[in-house]
């Protein structure tokens, strides 16, 4: 039997459900998700090994118009994983339609399937018309049909990412158009994040579902220290924000907000580490953080291609 593997880039504007449809491969979660625009800042590789392929997922950051240099670099992360990708899965939400963002990514898709020279291009592109199952079919038709007519894509292949509908089919287009190849990581290998990695976003992930409009695009976290110790685990972060009244939020009247997101964040850390975990949490304001190059190195934002 012949065997498959390589890189698959999951690309979309942000929001599209890509965190999620990598979590539902893997079955565990590796990427963050929030109902919040721009939450997977860093590329998140997930590997799923079967006996006939082995498929390196390449989560990536929402295409957008950057702000600031934050935004540059999660932009070159998103460019990054399309030329790293062996196949694109390109999302939308069925529930927008396709709308002039999705259009964009299209065409940015045509571009990378089309690189002169054939040397490092993807060899094939799908789309994921994510969420029906929040649609109904009349409705779908029409975007099914509009997508085929963008003639970009080898298969146009309707989705719910949050309840698995269809991802057996979508998994299986994925692997037959990789190319045949053999194992590049270990079976029981799932991520190149490093657990010091996945704490600090399991806590961003706290902050972006307790807080609301301009404060989750400018918080970051920075782990301070993680002292693993006979029954419990230690770990001392600072959130960083970019104004007084954003950290103000963030505390909340007498320390509500901060104590709430902390015994959330320590729910899913010690689901991570399997054992009990204290976390202390102190809120700083950075000015302008997104915008400093240097906070941006400290945080772990450098370099294409994330991490």
């Amino acid at each position: 039997m012949s065997h498959r593997s390589g890189f698959v880039g999951i690309v979309g504007r942000p929001n599209v459900g890509k965190s999620t449809l990598l979590n539902a491969y893997l079955g565990e979660k590796l990427a963050i998700v929030s109902p919040r625009p721009q939450t997977t800042r860093h590329r998140v590789l997930g590997v799923l090994t079967r006996e006939d392929a082995q498929v390196a997922f390449l989560d990536s950051p929402g295409f957008h118009e950057p702000e600031h240099v934050l935004g540059r670099y999660m932009m070159e992360v998103a460019k990054a994983v399309m030329d790293e990708a062996d196949v694109l899965v390109a999302m939308i939400d069925a529930r927008a339609g396709l709308t002039e963002a999705d259009e964009r990514l299209f065409a940015r898709v045509r571009q990378a399937i089309r690189q002169p020279g054939g040397g490092g291009a993807p060899r094939a592109a799908l789309l994921a018309i994510n969420k029906v199952d929040t649609v109904k079919k009349p409705r779908l038709l029409p975007l099914l049909e509009a997508c085929a007519k963008a003639q970009t894509f080898a298969e146009c292949i309707p989705i719910s990412a949050l309840t698995g509908d269809q991802l057996d089919v979508l998994l299986g287009r994925i692997i037959a158009h990789l190319p045949e190849g053999p194992r590049w990581y270990e079976p029981q290998q799932r991520t190149d994040q490093t657990t010091d990695q996945r704490i600090g976003e399991l806590i961003r992930e706290q902050l972006l579902l307790a807080t609301r409009q301009e404060v989750p695009h400018a918080v970051a976290v920075r782990l301070d220290q993680v002292e693993a110790g006979e029954r419990v685990t230690a770990i001392h972060a600072t959130i960083l924000v970019e104004r007084p009244g954003q950290k103000a939020i963030v505390i909340g009247r007498g320390g509500a907000m901060l104590k709430r997101i902390g015994q959330e964040a320590r729910r899913q850390l010690e689901r991570l580490l399997g054992r009990k975990v204290h976390l202390a949490l102190w809120v700083k304001v950075a000015e302008d953080w997104r915008r400093d190059e240097r906070i941006l190195r400290e945080l772990g934002y450098t370099g294409e291609g994330g991490r």
